[in-house]
């Protein structure tokens, strides 16, 4: 899989990648969120079928895999709670218009293994899982209600991919009112060139892309500060 360290002016890929950055900091792009206190993690379709390299529609992607495990452990010390999401269709035959540009997901059943939460992510039952049969998490399920219920005020990214289905959920979350933080090292893609892109759009304008060392700290903060 690709690296995803580097300052933002190497997302893009580009040889102007400094230009490119300038242009969009001077058009008022780029500022950070104000974190809140009760974020939650939201793991964006980490399933066997996006993370078993030998799957038609998967890679390895377990690098990212771990990164997001550590994040996950941690916000449960902090008591966030922790959502997964799967792509899943009962009836791949049903005309789903985004299945016309990407028939390959279409190989993403329900019962299937391929749309297993990937056991390393050591999910529980108190966790919740969003099935979806769209690239965003939001788009019709009932995330923002268990999210809003549950008086979330930050939502937290990883998964896959970076380009589709990732930046489709941080461009809903940030609509629906939630900061967003996309963990660097937790979201994967099938090439290198769109994962970058992807991250320095979301940085731009939908997220704060830190690291997991960062977002750590974060939940860490949370999770020893004192009560009242």
């Amino acid at each position: 899989m690709i690296s995803k360290v580097g300052p933002p002016d190497q997302w893009v890929g580009t040889r102007d990648g400094d230009h490119v950055d300038r242009v969009y900091t001077a058009a008022g792009f780029g500022h950070a969120f104000t974190h809140g206190a009760n974020p939650a993690v939201v793991v964006v379709d980490f399933t066997y079928g996006f993370t078993d390299p030998t799957a038609p529609t998967g890679s390895d992607m377990s690098d990212e895999i771990d990164a997001t495990a550590e994040v996950v452990a941690v916000a449960r010390l902090c008591g966030a709670p922790i959502f997964f999401t799967a792509i899943a269709y009962d009836n791949p035959g049903h005309p789903v218009t985004w299945l016309s540009k990407a028939p390959g997901m279409a190989a993403l059943t329900a019962g299937s293994r391929a749309v297993q939460i990937d056991d390393r992510l050591e999910q529980r039952p108190e966790d919740t899982v969003i099935v979806k049969q769209h690239p965003s998490a939001f788009f019709g399920t009932g995330l923002a209600s268990h999210l809003v219920s549950s008086g979330v005020d930050t939502v937290i990214l990883c998964g896959a991919t970076t380009s589709g289905c990732v930046r489709a959920t941080a461009v809903d979350a940030v609509s629906y009112g939630f900061p967003v933080l996309v963990v660097r090292e937790g979201v994967a893609d099938r090439a290198d060139g769109p994962h970058r892109a992807a991250l320095f759009d979301l940085q731009a304008k939908y997220a704060d892309v830190l690291s997991a060392r960062e977002v750590s700290d974060y939940l860490t903060h949370l999770a020893v500060r004192p009560t009242t």
